[in-house]
């Protein structure tokens, strides 16, 4: 029970800074700040990281289905997406689209060679490290455990699905439409990770090092893992996709809106749970850094695009 209660503490602990941190100066928010309004670019994922400042207007439906006109956030200067319940089914589909399909024929086509290079290049460097660098975390593990107790598999899934939770409730009580944009955003962000996830999981069948016994060989691990990518698959690592795209949106929608410690607290929490992944023996370097890469990539460049 005493465990149980620690969790469920150390589980409110991170969410509540941050909406505190989104809170502070809300009367001066919620007069000054507008609506976040959305303009579409012609850019598609990931394209918006070589064009971070090349939208194109357009409009976008509101929750009656009616379109609303395109406006540029007037405390920032640059457009950003809106959300609805009523939309998030649609996007979700195109954002799919675009990842699946439009992504992989424009990069056929010499577009985003070089952010594709830096995470390919990155994950097969430390694939090809991973054999070297387990064992010493394999080993050393019982000096990780006060670490592990704070970001075990249950508490940084309550972290994660607390967040967005947590502003939903706090936008619905203020009337404060940003935060309720942004929780959206953050729950469209977190499906479109999961999909990829399971995706590869499902094809690479990567075996966990916690599957290793002590001292034994940490090659050879792909396409021998378990059948389930729910369950026996490494390869991407589940808890960095999501941490990284929730932390992504959280962290870009609040950005240069004079409360500079939301992007530092949430990409602080990202790095955390991702690296305690390793500590726990739950996943390779390799397995975290695709996971934290195309969490951020997912939520930046395609669910925070504007939408034409």
């Amino acid at each position: 029970m005493i465990r149980i209660t620690k969790r469920l503490t150390l589980i409110s602990v991170f969410p509540l800074l941050l909406a505190g941190a989104l809170n502070k100066g809300s009367a001066q928010s919620s007069s000054n700040l507008p609506d976040e309004p959305g303009l579409a670019a012609t850019a598609t994922f990931p394209e918006r990281m070589a064009l971070p400042d090349s939208p194109a207007p357009s409009a976008l439906p509101d929750d009656s289905g009616q379109t609303t006109s395109p406006a540029v956030d007037m405390t920032t200067g640059v457009p950003q997406r809106e959300a609805t319940w009523r939309s998030i089914p649609g996007d979700f589909l195109h954002d799919q689209k675009d990842i699946w399909w439009t992504f992989p024929k424009n990069l056929a086509h010499g577009r985003y060679l070089v952010p594709t290079a830096i995470i390919v290049g990155g994950t097969a460097g430390l694939i090809y490290a991973d054999p070297h660098a387990m064992p010493y975390f394999q080993t050393h593990q019982k000096n990780w455990d006060k670490v592990n107790d704070v970001f075990d598999p249950m508490i940084t899934t309550g972290e994660v699905i607390a967040l967005p939770a947590g502003l939903l409730t706090a936008g619905y009580l203020r009337h404060d439409r940003r935060e309720v944009n942004t929780a959206l955003l953050a729950v469209e962000a977190y499906g479109d990770t999961v999909v990829v996830n399971l995706a590869i999981k499902a094809v690479t069948r990567r075996q966990r090092p916690s599957d290793v016994a002590q001292g034994g060989d940490f090659t050879g691990t792909f396409f021998n893992g378990g059948k389930s990518p729910l369950k026996g698959s490494s390869f991407p690592s589940g808890h960095s996709m999501a941490v990284w795209s929730v932390a992504t949106v959280v962290a870009e929608r609040y950005r240069h809106r004079g409360k500079p410690w939301i992007p530092i607290l949430s990409y602080t929490l990202a790095t955390a749970i991702s690296f305690s992944r390793i500590t726990e023996s739950a996943h390779f370097p390799s397995d975290v850094w695709l996971g934290a890469s195309l969490g951020y990539t997912i939520a930046r460049y395609q669910t925070l695009r504007p939408r034409q």
